[in-house]
């Protein structure tokens, strides 16, 4: 899998936009009520300017019963536009925190189902980063984005038709600066979304910094073997870069906004300058300038908005495509179509002239996920960790491998329940391929107590419970008593429900062993790897 620098000077990909309406597709009826509520909103909006020119004009008449009732209604239209706001609000929220919802869901979905290659590459932080920062920046692309653009149209629309019936000449005047809204767009999208791209990956690589060092192992670590100052440093320096790419991300995003600002300006001036001859000749009542001069504001600051777009849209959709490269990380090791379920296994292992190398990165792991995320990842597979191994073991023999260390013990292990597959030859259990067995119904028949026994920041219960979800407390309490460690949770402050810290620290490393022994006891499979 290569990295995605291709997508910094790339348009919008219609495929991304298509399965973005995918996961927007579940909300379709409150997006459109969202919509309605923009709608509703932009036409509200136009109608306050029309109302003051009323109010205007009836000052020289001395007309006081109908300013009091166009003030009143000025005040009500007030009321409506913030009632409307807090509802368009309301759906925004309701879309946005769903779309949140359902991308992390998906993207933890998937990340788990990945092979354990990938988690040996990948980096922690910068994988939580795409379930946090991007998922997020994903769901602005669909709720602020989506609703700026449609507010704007709106607004632009409404006020140019209010404009024209006011008074075409004016109208015209203030269009004529239109074109040159356009100029800086182009430029300062393909930047920003460039800077945009670099800055997640910059963010990433400083989260997996602060994960790493963060956990009971990293800190342990560093008081041992590092030092806080160097650690700091080196801290400092990536979260130096983080830091200047946000300097200039903001003073590229505020020349883009200045230049855009002095253009609209221009044309302000523009109206001004004939419509205050048009009113000093008569032909303009006094009131219609002053509804003008606010449309006319009314109309460039969409315009600025509209204008800068692309460049909102660009930027925003980065992180979409960020969520859909993982989403789009392929499961190597999968069920096959035609996968059965090994039904009562008994627990008879056999390899058939098994040879394994670990997989090249490109197969496994994702570019933008290890280290700066600029490098490729490499094409070769490792060289080869077992060669023409086959054997067989019977149910209820006790088998035990001996060899120096890199003999390819583990992986040995490891091809038995699928964590990784054989690169030639079969590793079949009860007489099936391994390959050809559902993965559910495998790990069932498989138990495996690891040389790093992990354990959740949970209580003992639970981590045991994790083994057999259904498991009653006696027979939590027989497995441990089997695995000899049930006299150790007894002395705990609150036994069994008694919270281990993150991956067990508050233990022992041997007591950690009895208890991931244990829960292997009580999920009592036909096969126990230790």
């Amino acid at each position: 899998m290569r990295g995605r620098d291709h997508l910094k000077d790339k348009s919008l990909d219609r495929r991304v936009l298509r399965r973005v309406w995918t996961f927007a597709l579940p909300y379709r009826r409150m997006i459109l009520g969202f919509l309605a509520t923009i709608v509703a909103g932009s036409f509200i909006g136009i109608l306050p300017p029309l109302i003051f020119r009323r109010i205007i004009d009836e000052i020289g008449k001395k007309n006081f019963g109908a300013i009091n009732v166009l003030a009143m209604l000025a005040v009500g239209l007030a009321l409506l536009d913030a009632g409307l706001s807090v509802v368009q609000r309301w759906w925004s929220s309701r879309i946005g925190e769903g779309l949140i919802f359902d991308l992390r869901t998906a993207l933890f979905d998937h990340v788990q189902r990945m092979p354990l290659a990938f988690f040996t590459r990948t980096q922690t932080g910068a994988l939580i980063s795409r379930m946090n920062n991007d998922v997020v920046g994903a769901q602005q692309a669909l709720t602020g984005t989506l609703g700026t653009v449609v507010s704007n149209v709106m607004d632009v629309a409404f006020t140019l038709a209010a404009m024209i019936a006011l008074e075409w000449r004016l109208t015209l005047l203030a269009l004529v600066v239109l074109p040159a809204f356009f100029i800086p767009s182009k430029w300062v999208g393909r930047k920003l979304q460039k800077i945009t791209l670099e800055s997640f990956n910059l963010n990433a690589a400083m989260n997996a910094t602060m994960t790493e060092r963060f956990n009971v192992a990293g800190a342990l670590l560093v008081k041992l073997f590092g030092s806080p100052e160097r650690e700091t440093d080196e801290f400092g320096t990536k979260a130096a870069r983080v830091r200047d790419i946000g300097v200039k991300s903001a003073l590229y995003t505020r020349t883009f906004v200045v230049a855009l600002t002095l253009v609209g300006a221009l044309g302000t001036a523009l109206v001004y300058w004939l419509g205050a001859r048009l009113a000093a000749e008569g032909t303009l009542s006094v009131g219609t300038l002053v509804a003008l001069a606010l449309y006319v504001q009314r109309i460039y600051n969409p315009l600025i908005s509209l204008t800068s777009a692309r460049v909102d849209v660009m930027t925003a959709f980065v992180s979409f495509e960020r969520v859909f490269e993982v989403l789009d990380a392929p499961r190597v090791i999968d069920d096959s179509p035609a996968a059965i379920d090994l039904a009562e296994p008994q627990g008879r292992i056999d390899f058939d002239v098994v040879s394994f190398q670990y997989p090249a990165a490109s197969q496994v792991s994702l570019a933008s996920l290890e280290g700066d995320g600029q490098s490729p990842l490499g094409d070769s597979p490792s060289d080869w960790i077992l060669h023409d191994v086959s054997c067989s073991i019977e149910p209820g023999r006790m088998v035990a491998l001996v060899g120096p260390t890199g003999a390819g013990k583990t992986t040995f292990s490891m091809l038995i329940p699928r964590i990784y597959d054989a690169t030639s030859g079969e590793v079949r259990l009860d007489g099936h391929d391994v390959r050809a067995l559902t993965l559910a119904s495998v790990h069932g028949a498989i138990g495996m107590v690891s040389q790093d026994a992990h354990l959740f920041h949970d209580t003992v219960a639970n981590n045991l419970r994790y083994a057999r979800p259904e498991a009653t407390d006696a027979e939590i309490v027989e497995a441990c008593r089997a695995a000899r460690i049930d006299h150790v949770i007894a002395a705990m402050p609150d036994g069994y429900d008694t919270v281990v810290g993150e991956r067990g620290y508050r233990l022992s490393g041997g007591e950690k062993q009895r208890l991931a022994i244990a829960r292997v006891l009580l999920k009592d499979p036909a096969i126990v790897i230790l």
